[in-house]
């Protein structure tokens, strides 16, 4: 589909996914699974850019020309019964650019999502001017707003699993029948996933829909180095001057929780960003022109127990906020030892 522009751009020099510092090994895998116009899973923690990695590749998409309709159709092509009627008719539909970026349409995992949603359904005030069985009186889901572009399933794992079902025609033939009507729907679009296989309160993904993907794994910043260009990077910014040595010691005590025995669910960059940002607002908040060791001190318990998870034989003993300040406690003290910064 897309697959002479990833030819020639993915043999460029250049950084093709800008926004994502570091993960060499997904991005080439990303980028060989593209090649191939295959369907990918990018499976990993919270908080490591997956979401952003999925927003690089539809923005290296190149313009299209489409008809002005829900299904983006091409003019030379067209997969909707309206615009294949003007095609009929030797009628000229208004056409419209669409940039990849434009093409990205995001579906959230979610136990409530329904097929419908994702699928199709159909408009009641439709099905009265032009009768229930029509293809007029279709709704098109997110799957044919996709269609010419990229359809992102975020936390694929939280739909129900009927929906895994509905989608296994699509990711197989490229197409979806729907219902009872006897026609099926071309669909065109790159599929790309996400999971978080920590996370427990999920629906088990079968077998026979997971042969349908190439999964990727993607992980925690390489180095401590690289996760504090992250935040730096993707952290707003106040005016207030910053030292890089305290910007380190926020994210060192981010990687040394990642590390820690009796941490399950391990805090992400989210965390290591919070810390960065919060730091920055206490001291503008104080009228001070520099961030100091204690404003961090005064937003670790705000910004971090919330996003991870004690082992059971530690949670019931005590509370991730017992856990954070004690663990802070003892970072403050061999941090002011090392750098001799705490105030």
């Amino acid at each position: 589909m897309f697959q002479t522009n990833f030819k020639h751009l993915f043999l460029e020099s250049r950084e093709v996914f800008p926004s994502i510092l570091g993960q060499d090994v997904t991005k080439r895998h990303v980028k060989s699974a593209l090649l191939m116009n295959r369907h990918i899973l990018i499976v990993g923690s919270p908080g490591i850019g997956k979401t952003t990695l999925a927003k690089d590749i539809a923005k290296t998409l190149p313009d299209i020309t489409v008809n002005d309709c829900a299904y983006h159709c091409s003019p030379e092509q067209p997969v909707c019964p309206a615009c294949m009627e003007a095609k009929k008719a030797n009628k000229k539909l208004p056409t419209k650019v669409l940039k990849g970026v434009e093409r990205f349409v995001r579906i959230q995992g979610s136990p409530d999502l329904t097929v419908e949603d994702l699928l199709g359904d159909i408009d009641p005030e439709k099905a009265l001017s032009h009768g229930a069985m029509s293809l007029q009186a279709f709704t098109p889901g997110k799957i044919f707003k996709a269609n010419n572009g990229i359809l992102f399933f975020d936390e694929v794992n939280r739909c129900p699993e009927k929906l895994q079902n509905a989608l296994l025609q699509v990711l197989e033939e490229g197409k979806a029948s729907l219902g009872s009507y006897s026609i099926d729907f071309p669909t065109n679009f790159l599929f790309i996933g996400t999971m978080n296989p920590e996370d427990s309160s999920t629906e088990a993904l079968s077998q026979v829909f997971l042969d349908r993907f190439d999964v990727i794994p993607m992980h925690y910043p390489e180095s401590a180095e690289l996760e504090q260009r992250i935040v730096v990077m993707k952290g707003e910014k106040l005016p207030v001057e910053f030292d890089n040595k305290l910007i380190m010691a926020a994210v060192m005590f981010i990687r040394l929780l990642r590390e820690h025995k009796d941490i399950e669910q391990k805090p992400s960059v989210r965390a290591s960003i919070g810390l960065y940002e919060r730091a920055q607002a206490n001291a503008y908040l104080d009228k001070r022109k520099k961030v100091t060791f204690k404003d961090l001190q005064d937003a670790v318990l705000s910004v971090v127990p919330h996003r991870m998870e004690l082992k059971p034989s530690v949670k019931y003993l005590q509370s991730p906020e017992q856990f954070v300040a004690q663990q802070f406690k003892a970072f403050e003290k061999e941090y002011g030892e090392d750098e001799g910064d705490v105030p």
